[in-house]
């Protein structure tokens, strides 16, 4: 049986509503048609889609839907199988400047967002987690970065590995989900994406996808 490769993998991933500058999301499409997308293009061996979900464009007071997304994945997985603990989320978010995907080694335990955000809350030099420490603390992700910027690299997509995520809602979220992951013993990665003006619908579906297979081939 071992030499069948990895068991099966889940992965759940969410993608954000509109946001200060940016009206159409491109993460809204792209998470709202993968399952329609996957089911169409057959999905990957090993892989099990789960949820798709999409977060509202905000830190604190959107906090207990985002831990109940989070804790959807792992609900009802005491009883099964270990196979069943292989979880990965998959947080997708914007970058309206950005010419290439990049995925992020990290996330910063610093609110410092540089517009209010869709609930108004605007802050400066917080912590996202106060029981973590100082806006100094980081927290990485598990999956190997550079391995999985170099496969999505070899298929033809313009991507880089990425150090900083910003301060805003998308390091926001990502810390949370971090630590929410250590906490649970599954993984947790954060893409952010281009405007589909600057890489179109299509090209960043198939990129989404792609994503998807190099993630669920991992041992």
């Amino acid at each position: 049986m071992g030499s069948e490769g990895p068991p099966a993998v889940t992965i759940h991933v969410t993608g954000f509503k509109k946001f200060h500058g940016v009206s159409d999301n491109p993460t809204e499409t792209i998470v709202g048609n993968l399952q329609e997308y996957m089911k169409k293009n057959g999905l990957p061996k090993g892989l099990i889609l789960g949820s798709c979900s999409i977060l509202e464009s905000a830190g604190q007071g959107a906090l207990a839907p985002l831990y109940q997304t989070l804790q959807s994945a792992i609900s009802g997985n005491d009883s099964e199988s270990p196979n069943s603990k292989r979880i990965i989320w998959v947080h997708f978010g914007v970058n309206s400047g950005a010419t290439k995907f990049s995925i992020e080694h990290q996330a910063v335990n610093d609110a410092t967002f540089r517009c209010p955000d869709e609930m108004g809350w605007k802050p400066q030099k917080v912590p996202i987690v106060h029981a973590d420490g100082g806006i100094s603390r980081t927290r990485e992700t598990s999956l190997p970065v550079e391995e999985i910027t170099k496969a999505l690299a070899k298929m033809g997509y313009e991507v880089i590995s990425s150090d900083d995520g910003g301060r805003f809602v998308c390091n926001y979220v990502y810390y949370h989900s971090l630590r929410f992951a250590e906490q649970n013993g599954i993984k947790s990665l954060f893409v952010h994406v281009p405007l589909f003006l600057t890489i179109d619908e299509e090209t960043q579906m198939k990129f989404a996808a792609s994503l998807l297979e190099v993630l669920a081939s991992l041992n």
